[in-house]
């Protein structure tokens, strides 16, 4: 079978971190499991007949089932027999599937709602049920990680990268810090393995990440301890790298690769980008099904599907050259405002890090990156004609025209001169801000990170960005406004939810690839995060 040289490199970098370091927890275990879990054998059965038979078939409502499924035995033997059986008489299909491979579960479904509870006790239930403590699955696509972490939920059996920022500062604030901790330590396994963060630990994901939030966990969980802090240095270096990588080699004449972009004057900025162009094995029949039903070229088509993927807005009109029409993805054409704020901050975070480790040198050159790329955020990607932060499309060369949430970034970095804030905030409160608070963009498209759907990490997005720019009343209005809808849907429904209907609170949230998933880690996290905001200035008050 072809071997995928990066993951087997990889695999043999884990095995190396294993053997070499005496120190970390679950050595044997973790090992064993990887030997088990191969990676490169996975991604070659997601280029198999049998996987897109089974895919196109529609055997699973959702394509992501399959992909989570345990082989019963060896994947290269299932294939074999695959193609052993499938032109006999007798064959089917679906009972080829069951006899070969074990559906997964989530666990723990006999959890019942106590409605009885308020919102913030059946958070407290529901951090255990969410809770990973042992990656066991041998033989899957799971990739194992050294130490407890908290799911989403539903659907999504495995660790996200960018949600769990929003779900750790939830534990933080309920006095969780050690599982938040947990979770920044396997973050920085993957990196120290991978070279990356992948958007989860599957083998599916492994040719693209999320958007860059592993400095501001360490930040969020480590700024009052400075060791602590200085010794998660190499991980954020090697993230940088990542997404970085290629851009020595850019020049007029090749102005891409990967996730860099070339830009005038010599700028170099970011977008998002996947290793891979063909359809995502845990969505392949939507994949399939998009490009091959309105004659897409197929790797651009791909590509951009999964940068879109990448970019955690998985999907929404800002990557769509026709707001309302899926089929005019575009996403590897534009530079996103949100990506390149949160490159900023990991520039400014490794500058401190040197900074605190007393490397001036070090520690400048990143402030000069960090200065450089907060005035390109400032200059080519602030749309002087709307008045607002906007994503640029470099093909073009000229700004997208869709409003969204993403526009509050930089002042959620705080690096908007007073001016621009002003006009941004004018337009979050007049254009996205609706009953039950942020609205993800004002175009309703059926996709599910658009009108009228709102989600938690851009509630706290936001409410950040206002709190930045003195905001503060309206800041505690919005966050109101969205613990209001979460509680009313709470009440009806005993869940907490992975997004949420804010233009009419009387209904639930839809669109998208799959149906409304419940849980809901950053849904929880950020809920109890704004709760201890609101008890502090409720203690203030009456001080």
């Amino acid at each position: 079978m072809k071997k995928h040289i990066i993951l087997a490199a990889s695999l043999f970098q884990v095995l190396v971190l294993f053997s070499c370091d005496p120190t970390r927890e679950k050595e044997n275990n973790n090992k064993a499991i990887y030997e088990e879990n191969d990676l490169e054998d996975f991604h070659e059965f997601y280029d198999s007949e049998l996987f897109r038979e089974v895919q196109l078939a529609g055997i699973f409502s959702d394509s992501k089932t399959f992909a989570d499924s345990k082989p019963m035995m060896g994947l290269e033997k299932i294939n074999t027999n695959y193609l052993a059986e499938k032109d006999t008489k007798d064959f089917e299909l679906e009972e080829f599937v069951t006899r070969h491979f074990e559906m997964p579960v989530n666990p723990k479904t006999d959890f019942e709602s106590d409605t009885e509870k308020d919102m913030y006790a059946h958070i407290e239930s529901l951090w255990p049920v969410l809770t990973r403590t042992k990656d066991s699955i041998k033989n899957s696509s799971l990739i194992p990680l050294p130490n407890p972490y908290v799911v989403p939920g539903g659907r999504f059996r495995e660790i996200y990268y960018w949600d769990s920022y929003f779900t750790m500062l939830g534990l933080k604030a309920a006095g969780k810090q050690k599982l938040a901790i947990n979770m920044l330590d396997n973050f920085a396994f993957l990196i120290d393995t991978l070279g990356f963060i992948p958007n989860g630990n599957r083998a599916y994901y492994t040719g693209r990440s999320q958007p860059p939030f592993f400095a501001l966990m360490v930040d969020e969980l480590t700024s009052d301890n400075r060791s602590k802090f200085i010794s998660y240095q190499p991980q954020l270096l090697k993230e940088y790298s990542f997404w970085m990588q290629g851009s020595e080699k850019l020049s007029e004449a090749n102005p891409t690769s990967k996730r860099v972009v070339l830009l005038e004057d010599n700028i170099v900025l970011n977008r998002y980008f996947d290793e891979f162009a063909k359809a995502r094995p845990e969505s392949f029949k939507e994949d399939y099904e998009l490009v091959h039903e309105n004659n897409l070229e197929e790797e651009k088509a791909y590509r951009d599907l999964r940068a879109g993927a990448e970019s955690g807005w998985d999907y929404s009109s800002r990557w769509f050259a026709n707001p309302k029409e899926m089929k005019s993805i575009q996403t590897t054409d534009i530079i996103p405002v949100d990506l390149n704020v949160l490159l900023y901050f990991l520039e400014i975070k490794i500058a401190q890090a040197y900074n605190w480790n007393e490397q001036l040198d070090s520690a400048n050159i990143y402030l000069e990156k960090a200065n450089s790329r907060k005035s390109a955020i400032n200059s080519i990607l602030w749309d002087e004609k709307a008045k607002r932060y906007a994503d640029f499309n470099f093909t073009k060369n000229e700004h997208t025209s869709i409003l969204s949430m993403a526009t509050a970034y930089p002042l959620f970095a705080k690096i908007a001169p007073k001016d621009k804030a002003r006009m941004v905030i004018k337009q979050m409160q007049d254009s996205l801000l609706l009953a039950g608070g942020f609205v993800s963009t004002t175009i309703e498209s059926g996709q599910q990170w658009d009108y009228p759907n709102a989600w938690a990490p851009l509630q706290w997005i936001g409410i950040q960005a206002l709190f930045n720019y003195s905001e503060h009343e309206l800041g505690l209005e919005v966050m109101d406004r969205w613990l209001t809808v979460n509680e009313k849907v709470y009440q009806q429904t005993g869940k907490m939810m992975e997004k949420y209907n804010v233009a009419d609170t009387s209904l639930q949230a839809g669109g998208g690839e799959y149906p409304l998933q419940d849980g809901f880690g950053w849904t929880n996290g950020v809920a109890v995060a704004m709760k201890k905001i609101l008890e502090e200035k409720e203690a203030v008050v009456m001080d």
